[in-house]
């Protein structure tokens, strides 16, 4: 099998299956978890930049319904995400707040775009899943207008998330087939090295490239804790493979490892993003262009 075809597939299987359900069960407390991730990204957009928006990765639709919201009927957010239960979810959502905006059920790095349709593409976290970053990122580049904004919320290294990783460290003894993480492989931290990043958007037409470290805190209850770390994340893609005993350890051993997130009622965490901004290169100034200097 074509190995990128394959990884392509791995990708569909997993969000149109468990991992997509899972967020889906999970919209609720996801949505008050990720708001300040929304809010920043918001925040990022340009000034007075109306027209169309594309949200990629857009999960439940949050992010793309609240940019809507910003834009209001002077422009119009189009959600994209290769998860059919989600993408079900985004709908039901928008038509819910009764908020005017359309989804896209597909992988946006093989999504035939009309070209030059978006003022602006925008991510919160879900840019890093793709399996060739500069085939997916040139696509967008492709969708986008000349001067189009690109404004990406990605997390850092593993090792400045502690919080992330907390349940698969405590369950590794007991979990045989917990996935292990790989860099720059597709996953949650498939950007933690910026250099690659950067590499990543210039050679796919991106220009103007600004990645800066953000750090936001974070919070979820108490109470939902075990639910969070039992039905997302590495260890809740494997955790219902466990016979009751086993999982029975491992939820008691995860619970005790998170003890030092754990204040009163409240968990609480700070997590430790890139906060990207670029501008779609004209062909002019694109480092792919034969009129320009070679790149250093």
């Amino acid at each position: 099998m074509n190995v990128r075809r394959g990884t392509d597939d791995e990708q569909a299987a997993r969000w149109s299956g468990a991992s997509g359900n899972a967020w889906v069960d999970t919209q609720a407390l996801l949505d008050d978890m990720l708001r300040p991730f929304e809010e920043l990204l918001i925040g990022a957009m340009p000034a007075g930049q109306a027209g169309q928006v594309l949200d990629v990765g857009c999960g439940t639709g949050g992010t793309t319904v609240a940019v809507a919201r910003l834009l209001g009927p002077a422009g119009s957010c189009v959600g994209i995400d290769i998860s059919e239960p989600m993408i079900t979810a985004a709908r039901a959502r928008a038509e819910r707040e009764g908020t005017p905006v359309s989804f896209i059920q597909a992988d946006a790095q093989e999504h035939a775009f009309e070209p030059a349709a978006f003022d602006a593409v925008i991510s919160r976290f879900g840019v890093m899943f793709f399996n060739d970053p500069v085939r997916a990122f040139a696509n967008l580049r492709g969708a986008a207008k000349d001067g189009a904004a690109l404004r990406c919320v990605v997390w850092r290294g593993p090792a400045e998330n502690p919080f992330m990783t907390t349940a698969e460290r405590a369950a590794a003894p007991l979990l045989a087939n917990l996935p292990a993480r790989r860099p720059d492989e597709p996953g949650q931290f498939a950007f933690a090295d910026s250099d690659r990043l950067q590499r990543v958007l210039t050679e796919s037409g991106w220009a103007g490239i600004d990645i800066r470290p953000v750090d936001v805190p974070c919070t979820l209850p108490e109470r939902e804790l075990v639910r969070y770390f039992t039905r997302l994340g590495p260890v809740g893609q494997v955790l219902h493979e466990a016979d009751d005993q086993t999982r029975a350890r491992v939820v008691e051993t995860v619970r005790a490892a998170f003890d030092s997130f754990v204040q009163g009622t409240e968990v609480r965490f700070t997590s430790a993003c890139w906060m990207v901004s670029a501008t779609a290169a004209s062909p002019s100034t694109s480092p792919a262009s034969p009129a320009s200097p070679a790149s250093p």
